[in-house]
């Protein structure tokens, strides 16, 4: 029994179906699948009885109009979805019950990774605020306060915390997760087409869903968003645009988050320089970036408890300076004093509402490390300590101020006692450093997205842990992190001119998630109308405010924010187009089945002993490369295989899942493609007998496991001679694995034609089918053990892709120089392999686009 479930568990079940209004005539046209069980009327379509008992002849007219709704079966390669799935791969959904112990670890870890932005938020907010609008009086600290109250509760809380977070990716979170959600759900992409293991296994899980406004509003916006061209290229500049700014960000955080805690020196030592600040600053930078290797493991499990007490100070301290100054700030949750704040001075509060907003900045960074924590986690850790804490922080800083109507500068540590401090001072040097690690730790997240898309050049992605794979580290990326960081705080020294860049693009980003969130509640979620445009007219109309006072500070610090996102969106859309380009080009050259079958089973050429393994990126289809190959060589080795490499989101591949097979074409062809699957710590750097060795087993495997089936696909036939059979739904992999036929493992599979001597034992058909397949699978393994002694080549293109000379004068320019400069100085997915240089062969092939 126990085998059994296992193999069950294994199998994957029927593919989803998709949804879709057509008229009836359209339907008659195109037929439905079977609907299955449970589905109501015929092919899966929809029709109310009570609408056909009410109507009467007036309606015979609406009847030939209306529209149904029918599901159509979705076009996938289920081999190339097999390829990313292995049986240690565990559903990010699928959380063991937490004990104590790992309740705690969890919450000193989410508390490391997760808040550690947000949480240094009250050493510059006030700071920067009352620089745009001085301090007059006591409803002026109110209309303050209640402007950040009121900021804290709408933009962490309501939109990130209780919405954003649930549209996330099957875990991952981020600007582009949202936009691989939204490709998963509808036929938007303009990335090359690079297969996402996730995606494609959410689209095996049935869910029959009743008509409802909802649901039609849902497929006409899918419609819409899928025949509209400008659409796919806005959405894909939304997210472009929204990671340049979030990297953007990145860079803004740590310069304001450690030189304004650095800052306090200035409290405790008055007579201490601003270039004292600035050398201090940079220092602790160095330190920080050197040790980022290590933070996301080891120093990893020291910096929870010390943020956890950060929080309890900041608690503290705001408890302690309510009870010494007095409670007249819980008047601030009035909301008339914001009111009274714009009325009595417009054009300042308009100004200083880019200070107000840094008191939400690291929200985007709650969203995007959330591929560490369960929701509902990070939601309670919010809610219960987060939000507490930084509420008291601001009320003690503004009855601090209200009692004292001190100056606007360094208004947290002016509120620290005095024998409290150097203690504190320290602290807050150490969350600040915990803030610029939390939002490199997001940035490393963003990238990899986008380098899986395709929107990113290949970097060198290390994995810090065995057990969590979103752990990561790019040190190109870190560096990169660390210089534009010293740049920023060289260039402005002084948090009111870095605060100006912070909000920024910290609203970049915001405006980004929004109009996402909305088009995924239309879309996926299928919610209430009032509902979505309630969230998207209240957040976008705030959003948009606070944006607009942001710009007009561009000259005070903005400018140099703007531009360096600016050459990230470019790095970020050459990236794109030129491989768009490439792969279009690659698709529309690949060799066709009927070219294939016109060569023969020598293809043209001679068929030489040996194995042949082809490198392709391409998984469908016989890559233009094999053609340039076989034109160029001589001859073919007997033996070809098509490699692909697929990195899955496991630490280890087992040796016995490492590869999978299909058959190119027909036996006699002797082609296959393979996919070598590697999990993120597994060492790749494989010497080439083992991984040859290790190929050629499963290989066997695989057409030993073949000739099984169709031996016991023959006997099926004989035996039943009124129905046509089909083919068996389970197949067997080469390592045992059973999985469903919906992997076209066999559609290309045709008996060899050859002429084999009858033999004078067959005496029925079913023998005679029985040995021809004995037959030739002796054959075939005869010729690959022939192959094996002969040696394997591999046969690796290393293609340059150049505009075509009738082409405009940018596409030459962005081609033949800009993407040719980065695809030159990126990691190529092939040679990342670490691939033998013994009996290698590469080929150069040019491409005109």
């Amino acid at each position: 029994m126990a085998a059994e479930s296992s193999a069950a568990g294994s199998m994957r079940k029927a593919p989803s179906m998709e949804w879709r209004w057509v008229s009836a005539g359209e339907e008659e046209e195109e037929p439905a699948p079977p609907a299955p069980a449970g589905a109501v009327g015929r092919g899966g379509s929809f029709e109310s009885e009570d609408e056909d008992d009410n109507d009467g002849d007036d309606d015979e007219e609406r009847e030939e109009a209306r529209q149904k709704l029918i599901r159509t079966g979705p076009s996938v390669d289920w081999f190339d979805v097999e390829g990313n799935e292995v049986s240690v791969a565990q559903p990010l959904e699928e959380f063991e019950e937490f004990d104590f112990g790992r309740t705690v670890f969890l919450a000193l870890q989410t508390l490391a990774v997760v808040f550690g932005d947000i949480g240094i938020s009250p050493l510059y907010t006030f700071d920067v605020m009352f620089n745009k609008y001085p301090i007059l009086g006591e409803e002026d600290v109110l209309g303050a306060l209640s402007l950040v109250l009121y900021t804290l509760i709408l933009m962490p809380l309501v939109k990130y915390v209780l919405v954003v977070l649930w549209a996330n990716d099957d875990g991952e979170g981020g600007i582009f997760a949202m936009y691989s959600l939204i490709c998963r759900n509808a036929k938007v992409s303009l990335i090359p087409s690079q297969v996402q293991a996730q995606a494609e296994k959410r689209m095996s899980s049935f869910r029959l869903k009743l008509p409802t406004a909802e649901l039609e509003r849902s497929i006409k916006v899918k419609e819409k968003l899928e025949s509209s061209l400008l659409m796919k290229k806005l959405l894909l500049g939304l997210v472009l645009f929204g990671t340049a700014m979030f990297i953007s960000n990145g860079v803004i955080t740590p310069a304001m988050s450690v030189l304004s805690a650095v800052s306090g020196l200035k409290v405790g030592i008055p007579n201490a320089s601003q270039d004292v600040v600035v050398m201090i600053s940079i220092a602790l930078l160095v330190i920080l970036y050197s040790l980022q290797r290590y933070a996301t493991s080891k120093i990893g499990f020291v910096v929870g408890p010390c943020l956890l007490i950060w929080f309890c100070c900041l608690g503290g301290i705001g408890i302690y300076n309510l009870s010494r100054y007095g409670t007249s700030a819980f008047k601030a949750f009035n909301p008339l004093y914001i009111i009274y704040y714009f009325g009595k001075n417009p054009f300042q509060a308009w100004l200083s509402l880019g200070g107000c907003l840094l008191c939400a900045t690291g929200s985007e960074a709650i969203f995007t490390n959330l591929c560490y924590f369960p929701v509902r986690f990070v939601q309670s850790m919010f809610v219960l300590l987060v939000l507490p804490c930084l509420v008291l922080a601001y009320l003690g800083q503004a009855a601090f101020l209200i009692a004292t109507q001190r100056s606007s500068e360094h208004i947290f540590f002016s509120s620290i006692p005095s024998g409290a401090f150097w203690p504190v001072f320290l602290l807050a040097n150490l969350a600040a450093l915990i803030a610029s690690r939390t939002m490199t730790i997001a940035i490393f997240q963003c990238l990899k997205q986008s380098i899986s898309l395709g929107c990113f050049p290949r970097l060198k992605i290390v994995h810090t842990s065995r057990k969590f794979v979103a752990k990561i580290y790019i040190p190109v990326v870190n560096w990169l992190l660390l210089a534009s960081s010293l740049g920023f705080i060289v260039l402005f020294r002084s948090t009111h001119d870095v605060g100006n860049a912070y909000a920024i693009a910290e609203l970049g980003v915001m405006i980004m998630a929004t109009l996402y969130v909305t088009i995924i509640m239309l879309l996926i979620w299928e919610t209430h109308i009032i509902k979505v445009i309630a969230f998207v007219t209240t957040f976008l109309f705030l959003e948009l405010i606070f944006f607009s006072s942001a710009l007009s500070s561009v000259g005070d610090g903005g400018w140099a924010l703007l531009v360096f996102a600016s050459v990230l969106l470019m790095i970020m859309f050459i990236w794109n187009y030129g491989s768009k380009l490439k792969y279009d080009s690659e698709v529309r050259q690949k060799l066709s089945k009927d070219l294939m079958r016109k060569l023969g089973p020598n293809l043209g050429t001679m068929r030489a002993p040996g194995l042949g393994l082809v490198y392709s990126e391409i998984v469908k289809g016989v890559p233009a490369t094999f053609g340039h190959f076989l034109t160029a060589l001589p001859a073919i080795h007997s033996i070809i295989v098509f490699v692909c490499i697929r990195n899955v989101p496991v630490p280890v591949v087992p040796q016995s899942e490492r590869f999978l097979f299909q058959r190119v074409c027909s036996r006699s062809y002797h082609m296959f493609r393979c996919i070598a699957r590697y999990g993120y710590k597994d060492k790749k750097q494989e010497h080439h007998n083992t991984f040859e060795r290790l190929l050629i087993e499963g290989l066997e495997k695989f057409i030993q496991r073949e000739a099984v089936e169709l031996s016991l696909q023959s006997e099926d036939d004989v035996e039943s001679d009124d129905e046509p059979t089909t083919p068996t739904r389970v197949i067997t992999a080469a390592n045992g694995s059973l999985y469903s036929l919906d992997v076209p493992l066999m559609v290309d599979f045709a008996p060899s034609n050859e002429a084999i001597p009858e033999s004078p034992s067959c005496s029925t058909p079913q023998d005679h089918s029985t040995l021809d397949y004995t037959q030739n699978l002796e054959l075939e393994l005869a010729l690959i053990k022939q192959a094996k002694q002969s040696g394997a080549v591999y046969l690796i293109d290393n293609p340059i892709v150049k505009a075509r000379k009738d082409s405009w004068f940018f596409k030459k320019l962005t081609i033949n120089y800009f993407f040719a400069f980065l695809r030159n100085n990126c990691r190529r997915a092939v040679v990342s392999m670490s691939i033998p240089h013994s009996n290698l062969l590469q080929v150069r092939l040019t491409s005109y686009v």
